[in-house]
């Protein structure tokens, strides 16, 4: 049986106010005195419909499956690097990267201004022509790689890449079965969604990887842990698909790519995300052996690897290395670990912190001893309250109870200081919170 690994480590400050608590209007007495970060950007002034036509318009013509965070959810209207803007002038110190995509930084001026150029140059080709942006990304990317992954397949999304790194592998072995882990995400395609085990994305029909999983929380592996896995799916004639969606580009510190990280080499790799850092764009790194099983017949992406794609993805590129943006992914990161490792022995409803760079998660239970999830709405409390006093968390995990610190990888020491102060008095007030709810 052909067998998949995939590497899953995959404003101003604002007080919260009052909240409806039993009936009753009830406000915290814990104050915050985090001082947000100054920054020197001023975004434009916001000229389209008011908040309340545009809620109107979602309700009306967006899919009510695209769900948004928090009770009233965001306008978003501008980015600068690690900040966010909402339509009212807001800043906001984002944590979550666009769900851990925008690596270098929102609206980064160097690939801001790369595909300005690009623009004005050339928009769309196809692969059926060669343009220079599609050959030069591709040396520059498979460069990157240990041998022999020096092949890439351009495609639009993490799902697609993984989508094609499956068909690669039956393909190649001609066999069908795929594992992955429990609690993985691996896409919300058909296809994909047969790799995903996490409840809230399966609808309850039929559909037919390794890294830390990035939805269930940062997740690591035990020490030694791929290694032998590689091992025992090889001595099936399988291959090793690694899914570097949210762990490559520099983000776990140590290694460009996450599986590096575990001294192995897989058979094909999966990148989106931060590969383009909003664009959307992604891509199959595998061997040429694998590579050319899909010659066999005619496979075709119309808009992977367009000129344009192939510009942003360079220009990111350019970035990390130019910013020593996997560096400060190493420093900061371990920075951010060991601050919110305080927390979790100053409050008993932290269970763990975890991860690598700038991939934690912090898990949130009822108590240490039993480990049992904290309830979803508690979180959600909690996130509603870190919004509120200006900081962006990702949210994850198999019952939604661990927070996701990914942000974008220029973060600095200060900005982990605002946002451990913010999260630590989210805390506090949710222990006063359940302390009132006891009374």
């Amino acid at each position: 049986m052909a067998v998949g690994c995939a590497l899953p480590l995959r404003g101003s400050s604002r007080g919260l106010g009052c909240v409806v608590f039993r009936q009753q209007k009830w406000k915290s007495s814990v104050s915050t005195k985090a001082k947000m970060p100054p920054c020197n950007f001023v975004p434009e002034k916001y000229k389209s419909h008011s908040y309340e036509r545009m809620q109107k318009i979602r309700e009306q013509n967006i899919s009510p499956s695209l769900r948004t965070f928090y009770k009233k959810p965001l306008l978003l209207h501008q980015g600068h690097m690690q900040w966010l803007f909402d339509y009212e002038g807001r800043r906001y110190l984002d944590l979550f990267a666009g769900i851990v995509t925008v690596g270098v930084g929102h609206c980064h001026p160097k690939v801001t201004m790369a595909t300005q150029k690009q623009l004005a140059r050339l928009w769309h080709t196809s692969s059926i022509y060669m343009h220079p942006s599609i050959q030069e990304y591709a040396e520059k990317l498979t460069s990157l790689f240990p041998d022999p992954l020096k092949v890439v397949y351009l495609t639009n999304s993490g799902s697609e890449a993984n989508d094609l790194a499956m068909f690669m592998a039956r393909l190649y072995t001609r066999n069908f079965d795929i594992i992955s882990f429990r609690g993985a995400y691996h896409g919300g395609s058909p296809y994909t969604l047969g790799l995903t085990s996490v409840g809230l994305y399966k609808h309850g029909v039929a559909n037919g990887f390794g890294c830390l999983t990035g939805v269930n929380g940062a997740v690591q592996y035990p020490r030694g842990f791929l290694k032998e896995a590689y091992q025992l799916v090889r001595e099936r004639q399988g291959v090793c698909i690694s899914d570097e969606v949210q762990t490559g580009f520099g983000r776990t510190g140590s290694h460009f790519w996450g599986f590096q990280t575990h001294g192995v080499v897989p058979d094909i790799v999966t990148l989106a995300k931060g590969i383009g850092n909003g664009f959307p764009m992604a891509a199959v790194v595998t061997t040429k052996e694998i590579a050319s099983s899909l010659a066999q017949n005619l496979h075709i992406n119309t808009f992977g690897g367009n000129p344009l794609a192939c510009t942003v993805g360079a220009a990111v590129l350019d970035a990390i290395e130019e910013d020593g943006l996997q560096k400060n992914s190493e420093d900061v990161g371990t920075y951010m670990l060991l601050e919110l490792a305080k927390l979790r022995d100053k409050f008993k409803i932290v269970g763990d912190v975890r991860g690598k760079g700038l991939m934690i998660g912090v898990e949130m239970v009822t108590d240490k001893d039993h480990r049992h999830p904290l309830p979803a709405e508690e979180v959600g409390q909690i996130l509603e309250d870190c919004k509120d006093m200006g900081v962006l968390i990702g949210r994850g995990g198999l019952y939604s109870q661990t927070f996701r610190f990914k942000p974008p990888m220029c973060i600095t020491k200060k900005d982990v200081d605002f946002a451990v102060e913010v999260f630590d008095t989210a805390l506090q007030r949710h222990m006063e919170r359940a302390a009132a709810k006891q009374t």
